[in-house]
Formats: structure tokens, C-alpha cells, sequence
């Protein structure tokens, strides 16, 4: 299969709709480097950094297995390229997603580090791995496993399930981005760069006010100690520096700890850490019994499930979720209790 790689969403059509001007890194520096400094020149999240090395670095120790010693990436071309992809398809068996987000790390690497654009890439083995249908949990089992959390990570994930929320999502959520008279929180910069609005539950808006009372209360200590401020957006920290001492900007979930921010080398609070939440869940759905996988991504698939359920129109749910196309919503379907009209087995009588 001939792919030509510009039809391929990913970093650089971001970047053209940012209409940024194009950046060039400085050549002295380690490739890791170089990727870092334009990735953070786009106002890339810290975790994008680190999933696109990982694509870079595994293309490279590929092409190394293969021929046996490095070559440097500007040796390596399309039909290299082509041939890692082939390879994650046919021996490696990666999703169709998968495959797409390492294509888009090299494409960013050839276009926007190297300045050597890929032409058509031809002979790539396309994945063909469907993808799974989620784990959905009942009603009932999604109020037992919220109520077996640890009290310190209830109100993230509760909000997280009654919001339709990515973990990452709820945890960068700032004090301003929650309105709780107007039972609205703002997520900034989501997936795809955009803004969406969704709903603070009713049966939250008490646990809420709650949070940003003892909220206030820690960043007025964090104040007085003369920490620095929470970390900012890269844009709004040129534009407003001294933003991050502010309260409107303090986490709506804060770390109990302070820790040394990776990018700004300085020791800050930070929001809480997303693996202890994954670990919070997985041991809340033991503790019930539960015998599905449950993380905390299943709350944002019940989340959509249960609104389809309970008669939501599927493009509102779109609209909550922030799915750009109403294909990806329409996967729920698949697994509502009443899937389709609400067609009953003829088992049931």
C-alpha cells in the first residue's frame, strides 16, 4: 500500500492550523534534544514528548537490529520508514491507531526536526487489528466502585465519570476552569487543541465547594512559604509570568507534596499523579469484586454509555466527550444494556 503521509492527521497539520512559522532547533544538540525544543516551541504536553521518542527511539534500535550498528535519521528514509510501519503491522500486530500515532512521530521528526520532509511512503502493511469494544460497568457497579476509592482520590474520579472526563483532563483542570453555581467546567487544550464545556454534576457541587475552600487555604500556605507557582500553559506563562502564584490558576486537585517540576527544574505542587489514581481503581474494583479490567479511562466509556442509555441524543454526547467525529461516539452503541431500538431477545418472551 502507497501512503502518502500528508492525509495523515498528526503533529504537523496541528501545527499548520496553529499557523505557526516554521522553527528549527539547534543542530549542536542531541537529537532527544532537538525533538524536545520544537515540541515545547508548539506548546506540546510533556507526555506527547515522551510518547513521540518513544516511536523515534524504537525506529532507530529497529533499523540497528536489522543492519547492525546505528544510522543516523537522516540515513534512514522512506523506505525504511515504510518498513518499520510494515513491521508494527505484520510481526508487532498494533492496533490501527497505534500505528498511525508512530507514522505521526516520524513524520513530525523528518518535517518539523530534520527539515527533510517524507515523500510517498509505498509498500506499507496497513494494521488491520479492529479495535476492542470498552469495558462498560453498570450504574450500580460504577457507585461501588467509587465508593470503595481511597477518600483522597473520590471527588477526581467521581467528577471524572459524571463529567465524561479524560483522566489528564480532570487532573490539569485549573480553580477558574470550574463553575459550580453555573454547573459548568471548561477542559482547555484537549485532545485535538480544542475547548469544551461539560457539565459538574448536582450530586457534586457541595464535595466541589468543598475542595476549593480547603484549596484556598493551601495555596494561601504555598503563598506565605514563597513557593513558586504552579506550572503554567507555555503561551500563558510568556504572556502573564507571575500567573502561576495566582488563585484562579491553582489545581482543582492539587499534589499533598511538593515536586521538582521536569521542565522548569524548580520544586512546585504539582496536581495529584494520574498512576496513583490508576492504582486507586484498580484496587477499588477488587475490593467489590468486580471481575472486568477496570481503569480509570472505564469511567469516561460509562460515562457516554449511560447517557445513551438513559435516551441522551447521541450528538450531545459527542459534544461532551469532544469526539471529532461522531463515528468514534457511535462505539457505544455497541455496548448499551439496550443496544440499537431496545430490541429484546426472543429468549425473553
Amino acid at each position: 500500500m502507497n501512503l502518502d503521509y500528508r492525509g495523515v492527521p498528526g503533529l504537523t497539520t496541528a501545527m499548520r492550523r496553529q499557523g505557526k512559522e516554521k522553527f528549527r532547533p539547534d543542530k549542536s544538540k542531541k537529537l532527544r534534544e532537538q525533538v524536545q525544543e520544537v515540541l515545547r516551541y508548539f506548546h506540546y504536553a510533556r507526555r506527547t514528548e515522551l510518547t513521540y521518542w518513544h516511536w523515534i527511539e524504537r525506529f532507530l534500535r529497529f533499523h540497528r537490529e536489522r543492519t547492525g550498528q546505528w544510522r543516523k535519521p537522516n540515513e534512514l528514509r522512506e523506505a525504511e520508514v515504510a518498513a518499520f510501519l510494515s513491521h508494527l503491522a505484520t510481526e508487532r500486530g498494533v492496533a490501527a491507531a497505534t500505528q498511525n500515532q508512530a507514522l505521526n512521530a516520524l513524520v513530525f521528526l523528518y518535517a518539523e526536526v530534520l527539515d527533510q520532509p517524507l515523500g510517498l511512503l509505498a509498500g506499507i502493511e496497513r494494521s488491520t487489528r479492529p479495535a476492542r469494544l470498552p469495558v462498560v460497568l453498570s450504574q450500580v457497579e460504577v457507585r461501588a466502585v467509587l465508593g470503595a476509592v481511597v477518600e483522597e482520590y473520590q471527588l477526581p474520579l467521581q467528577l471524572q465519570y459524571g463529567a465524561g472526563l479524560r483522566l489528564l483532563e480532570g487532573l490539569r483542570l485549573r480553580v477558574a476552569d470550574v463553575d459550580v453555581e453555573r454547573r459548568q467546567v471548561m477542559v482547555r487544550n484537549a485532545k485535538g487543541f480544542k475547548d469544551r464545556v461539560t457539565m459538574v454534576p448536582e450530586a457534586l457541587r457541595g464535595a466541589l465547594r468543598e475542595q476549593l475552600a480547603r484549596n484556598r487555604k493551601q495555596w494561601a500556605a504555598d503563598r506565605a512559604a514563597g513557593l513558586p507557582g504552579v506550572a503554567l500553559p507555555e503561551a500563558v506563562e510568556r504572556k502573564y509570568p507571575k500567573a502561576g502564584v495566582e488563585w484562579p490558576w491553582f489545581w482543582l486537585f492539587p499534589a499533598g507534596k511538593l515536586s521538582v517540576d521536569p521542565v522548569a527544574r524548580v520544586r512546585r505542587r504539582h496536581h495529584l499523579v494520574e498512576d496513583n489514581l490508576q492504582r486507586a481503581i484498580r484496587a477499588a474494583a477488587q475490593r467489590v469484586g468486580l471481575n472486568k479490567r477496570v481503569t480509570t479511562h472505564t469511567l469516561r466509556h460509562c460515562f457516554a454509555t449511560h447517557l445513551l442509555e438513559n435516551g441522551t441524543d447521541i450528538r450531545t454526547v459527542q459534544e461532551l466527550l469532544g469526539h471529532q467525529s461522531l463515528t468514534t461516539t457511535q462505539i457505544y452503541t455497541h455496548v448499551m444494556q439496550k443496544p440499537g431500538i431496545g430490541v429484546r431477545s426472543p429468549l425473553d418472551g
